[in-house]
């Protein structure tokens, strides 16, 4: 949890900071071109470039706090393309960062809540607790109970943070040539610009209560879900049902396999369903967002993030996934290059294109699969890899695959730390259009 007294609030110190990131680039790419004039081999020096530039971006962006911390956080497809040695000393520099911060002030808390409620924001409560039951990177949560009798969560956020977490994107859209050494087929100002806008909706606790509100009404009575009804939204002030569960995490370290796989089903259903059946995408699958219930359904938490997912875009989308699943190597190339994953001009192995995929894509191949932390270690071994020959660091991500990626990627590593066994492709069969059907519409069963 992030208080505004610990952010770095001095432009000049937060620009600085940011700014040292092309100078540091510079001078490890005057340092390779003397290497390889005395005889290093040009990929060994590449390598190198890249891997230093790397440890610097993540160094920089882990010690700033508040925005550049929760921008951190949502940088995380570029974290997934490093090796361990890199990627987690960062991770653990924004560990250290959220536990070590102290929570928001009552007082502070108190004219947050006078700001968006009114003065007599009392009279809304029978009990308001002031320690914060939760913390994030932009704002914490209070539990309470409304004035109706029911537990509700109290979503408050951090004064100023909006506009630092702004700032330091400002500043990062400036270093697009930096993120492209690492993935040169990547178009970063439109990826950055997309997830700007994002953000920007993020912090709108408004919209966030409208996609609250839509997603409830979608899964309403549902058998396997339950989303917390929206009771009040007023400025930077969300009131919302408290819902009891068993997190997620808590199922990943201590709970037996049936548990794990049930969990893990519901978990992947959801992630799948919400286009189709609400129109929306939960942006942000963290273990800490859902909630198995008494009666075994599945509780989920924040709808800050969230991508909305138009009926069109859901079966290019379907096609997409369906057609990676082929042989048909071409095909697939064809369909990458007609949605902006290679962009025009890049030249792609073939073979290796197909290498890389056939793995990633076992999961949709086969009638239940088995995730787990070596399956995610092989594939994030094939992403990790620096050097210029690998095919991935050709690839581009689209603006408006950009939250897809991130709920893709990140469930699959959560459904790999469950450990567990699922029928996926049965699932994207029934929630995901165009996934089922080939061209004249038939069923694909293959």
């Amino acid at each position: 949890m992030v208080r505004v007294s610990d952010l770095p609030r001095r432009a000049v110190t937060r620009s600085a900071k940011l700014a040292s990131l092309p100078l540091g680039f510079a001078g490890r790419t005057a340092l390779g071109f003397g290497k390889r004039t005395i005889g290093r081999p040009a990929e060994a020096v590449a390598m190198e470039i890249q891997t230093r530039t790397a440890e610097q971006l993540f160094k920089v962006l882990g010690e700033l706090k508040g925005g550049a911390m929760k921008l951190g956080q949502m940088l995380s497809i570029f974290e997934a393309a490093l090796p361990p040695e890199i990627a987690g000393p960062y991770r653990a520099t924004l560990t250290k960062l959220q536990e070590a911060a102290p929570p928001l002030p009552a007082a502070a808390v108190h004219k947050v809540l006078a700001e968006a409620l009114g003065d007599d924001w009392r009279d809304s409560f029978t009990s308001f607790d002031d320690k914060p039951a939760a913390a994030a990177s932009i704002g914490q949560v209070h539990r309470a109970v409304w004035s109706d009798g029911r537990a509700v969560a109290v979503k408050v956020q951090y004064p100023g943070a909006g506009k630092a977490l702004i700032s330091d994107f400002n500043q990062l859209a400036r270093l697009g040539r930096l993120f492209g050494i690492l993935m040169p087929g990547l178009d970063v100002k439109s990826m950055l610009a997309e997830l700007k806008e994002r953000v920007v909706e993020e912090l709108d606790y408004t919209i966030e209560a409208e996609s609250q509100t839509i997603i409830r009404d979608a899964y309403l009575d549902d058998p396997d879900f339950y989303i917390p009804e929206v009771i009040a939204q007023s400025g930077d002030v969300l009131v919302t049902e408290w819902m009891e569960g068993t997190p997620l995490s808590k199922i990943i370290s201590d709970g037996d396999q049936d548990t794990r796989n049930h969990a893990a089903l519901l978990y992947c259903r959801f992630l799948l369903s919400g286009p189709k059946r609400s129109g929306m995408l939960h942006g942000d699958p963290h273990p800490g967002n859902f909630r198995l219930l008494d009666d075994g359904r599945l509780g989920v938490l924040d709808f800050g993030a969230v991508d909305r997912i138009p009926g069109g875009f859901q079966r290019r989308l379907g096609l997409l996934l369906r057609i990676g699943t082929m042989a048909d190597i071409d095909e697939i190339e064809d369909a990458l290059r007609d949605e902006d994953f290679i962009r025009e001009g890049v030249e792609i192995d073939a073979e290796a294109l197909q290498g890389f995929l056939a793995p990633i894509t076992e999961p949709f191949v086969t009638e239940t699969f088995k995730f787990n932390r070596e399956w995610l270690r092989d594939m994030a071994a094939r992403v990790t890899d620096l050097r210029p020959t690998n095919v991935v660091r050709q690839l581009n991500l689209p603006p408006e695959y950009v939250i897809i990626h991130r709920v893709l990627s990140a469930g699959t590593g959560v459904l790999c730390q469950l450990e567990c066994e699922i029928p996926a492709r049965a699932e994207s069969l029934k929630w995901v259009p165009g996934f089922a059907d080939d061209e004249d519409g038939e069923l694909v069963t293959g």
